[in-house]
């Protein structure tokens, strides 16, 4: 199918002219057969499905080659979406719609395209005026507004002015009743140093980093800036005889809530972005789902991604071949090693070719398992180094990785002694020799309202400083069945009627599931609720947690962490299960992972949101796992049925695993949607 991973960080990279090696598509397959190998009921009549072009030309020297598509190519679109049933509707019809005062047609298209280039005026506009077609046209205002004769900054280039559209065609074709003239922001449309390293990243989602004075935009200059920008760029399109634009188009798609917000206190209700998933316009027109029409796509790849977008097959139907990076590895206190370090971690991803990465956001120095310092500006902890965005935009746009997920932890932060919540700990009771006790983690307590509250901030932190597309919290999301006895815990406790006694809760089984269960729904709440917290600035965000594989292979287990495989699954878009028969000290490896497979087998869609992450060190003896036996098992999980497999960790320093053993085994299994 034609679906692949294209990230906005791809987008932005491709569109400003970088390097990204790997991006290949997968097959083509004929649409006809979509929903029969799916195994798929017929699409929502109703969902809307949005289509962005760039450029629509006949002729050979597009501005950019890789998103432009011939004038043949865009009649057969229409074509066939007219052929198949569906309806072109207006902006109008789309307000109208969302308002309750009318209703779209069904299995209706609202055709979109950026830019403004000169070539549409000459080629598209005369189809779909003939075809009577509506259609949004988005453009960026310090382009327009560049003189006759003097080029425009385009990007890291430049580009002439009579590549794009003038005032007078862009009133011709507003005049005519079917071109909705949008905005594309005034001048967000480039990339901007979003870190001490040089990075440039797209400017509506950035915080601008100076180097002069080593900082970055506050909260408040980076809401002014982005307000201030789209109410220009209304301004010079009202000024040059258009209309107030009632659509912003994000630059390469991205955005966060606080932008939706913004565009609509700009008199833009409806704005428009990159991410995957169908449009539900009864719920809200703030932030849009669009298909990216890439030169020479089919008529099939188009039917199968509006096939696929209306059906949600993303992430779990796709299978995940996941490194997961420890940045302490890539740390050094000297900044050309670190560079050296992180060019050598991006060679060995393009090399195993993996297509995710969960990415360490927090330093561990002392191995404990809690957060000591972070690699992200924030309010709480010591940032070790300005790391994480450097490490995350680099993943996204000089390799084949399209998701990037932030390994945080949950509870396990050592918080400075100076703040008074640092004193917020779970508690373990003392218990009898043998008995099971809890990982060891320093970590704060869920059920205190101010060690929550810091946490959510430190995400929040996170969440505005950096570009990444999922969160893996990590395996400190546990409590144990002598966990937790803090006063703020047994306040807790006593409001759902237990017992002050937690002795007594262990020797009741009725009250002991009750205590079990509550404090698996405290720690999986708490995790959708940071999640949550996180997509006000991440908007398309995924969700992974760390389970342990007691959880799994011993439904009894739950009671001695507080996880449940089944509760994980159904809340979390995937749970990587520690599949670690080292760490267990399985004494037969191989019934070890069967048994896991055959557990998650049980679950309604069990295998497509588990990961099975396997050890690359064997921490009981600090020796590596030799590659052969990770690609072994690696193979045997996928003839298992498998989808999705990890490992941890990757060490970058000493080349362990091998890349080219890896990638061998992971490209046993294709990267293509999976029925």
């Amino acid at each position: 199918m034609q679906i692949r991973y294209l990230s906005p960080a791809m987008v932005l990279c491709a569109m400003l002219g970088c390097s990204v090696s790997g991006l290949a598509l997968a097959e083509d397959q004929p649409s006809e057969a979509v929903i029969e190998q799916y195994n798929l009921p017929p699409a929502d009549l109703n969902t809307l499905t949005i289509i962005g072009y760039h450029e629509i030309t006949a002729e050979k020297n597009a501005v950019i080659p890789d998103y432009a598509v011939s004038t043949k190519q865009f009649e057969l679109h229409l074509d066939w979406l007219q052929k198949n049933g569906y309806h072109f509707i207006s902006v109008t019809q789309l307000i109208k719609a969302n308002e309750g005062k009318a209703k779209l047609p069904t299995k209706p298209v609202l055709l979109t395209v950026d830019d403004g280039y000169q070539s549409f005026y000459q080629y598209a506009y005369p189809i779909i005026k003939r075809r009577k077609i509506p259609v949004v046209m988005s453009v960026v205002g310090s382009w327009l507004e560049t003189k006759a004769n003097t080029p425009v900054q385009f990007g890291d280039d430049q580009l002439a002015r009579d590549k794009l559209l003038s005032w007078d065609e862009l009133k011709t074709m507003q005049n005519s009743g079917l071109v909705e003239i949008g905005s594309h922001s005034y001048n967000l449309h480039k990339g901007i140093l979003g870190n001490p390293q040089g990075n440039s990243e797209p400017a509506a989602t950035t915080r601008e980093y100076n180097p002069k004075n080593k900082s970055y935009e506050t909260d408040k200059q980076y809401a002014d800036r982005i307000l201030s920008d789209l109410k220009k760029n209304n301004q010079v399109l009202k000024a040059h005889g258009l209309k107030q634009p009632r659509v912003m188009v994000w630059p390469y798609g991205r955005y966060n809530m606080q932008t939706v917000e913004l565009a609509k206190k700009a008199g833009m209700p409806v704005t428009i972005s990159l991410d995957d998933g169908p449009d539900h316009i009864e719920k809200s027109l703030g932030h849009l789902n669009r298909i990216l029409i890439e030169g020479g796509m089919s008529t099939d790849a188009l039917a199968q991604e509006i096939q696929s977008r209306q059906m949600s097959l993303g992430d779990n139907n796709r299978p995940q071949k996941i490194m997961h990076v420890d940045l302490d590895y890539i740390y050094d206190p000297d900044e050309k090693q670190q560079e050296k370090n992180l060019g050598h971690l991006l060679d060995r991803i393009r090399d195993m070719n993996v297509n995710t990465v969960y990415l360490q956001a927090f330093s561990d120095p002392d191995a404990n398992g809690s957060a000591d310092m972070v690699y992200f500006p924030n309010r709480y902890l010591p940032m070790r180094a300005d790391l994480f965005n450097r490490v995350s935009w680099q993943i996204q746009t000089r390799t084949q990785v399209g998701r990037v997920y932030a390994w945080m932890p949950l509870l396990a932060w050592e918080l400075p002694e100076k703040n008074p919540v640092s004193k917020d700990l779970v508690v373990t009771q003392q218990a009898h020799a043998g008995d099971h006790l809890n990982m060891g983690y320093h970590r704060l307590s869920p059920y205190s309202a101010e060690a929550r509250q810091t946490i959510e901030g430190i995400y929040q932190d996170l969440a505005k400083s950096a570009t990444f597309d999922g969160i893996l919290f990590h395996d400190d999301a546990t409590l144990s069945d002598y966990e937790d006895a803090s006063p703020d815990a047994m306040k807790a406790y006593a409001s759902i009627g237990l017992t002050e006694s937690l002795e007594d809760i262990r020797k009741n089984d009725a009250l002991l599931q009750k205590w079990t269960a509550y404090k698996t729904t405290t720690i999986d709440d708490f995790a959708q609720d940071l999640a949550q917290k996180v997509r006000y600035w991440q908007p398309f965000l995924l969700t992974a947690r760390n389970l342990y594989a007691q959880v799994a292979l011993s439904p009894y287990s739950e009671n001695w962490y507080a996880q449940s495989l089944e509760q994980s699954i159904q809340k979390y878009d995937f749970t990587a299960i520690m599949a670690m028969p080292y760490m267990e000290q399985a004494p037969d490896t191989n019934k070890f992972y069967q048994d896991l497979v055959n557990r998650v087998k049980k679950y309604p869609n069990g295998m497509k949101k588990t990961v099975f992450e396997l050890q690359a060190v064997n921490w009981r003896t600090n020796e590596k796992v030799p590659t052969e036996e990770m690609a072994s098992t690696i193979k045997s999980l996928y003839q298992q049925g498998v989808m999705h497999v990890g490992y941890y960790p990757d060490d970058p320093i000493q080349d362990h695993p091998d890349t080219t053993q890896m990638r061998q085994v992971f490209d046993l299994k294709s990267s293509r949607l999976v029925p």
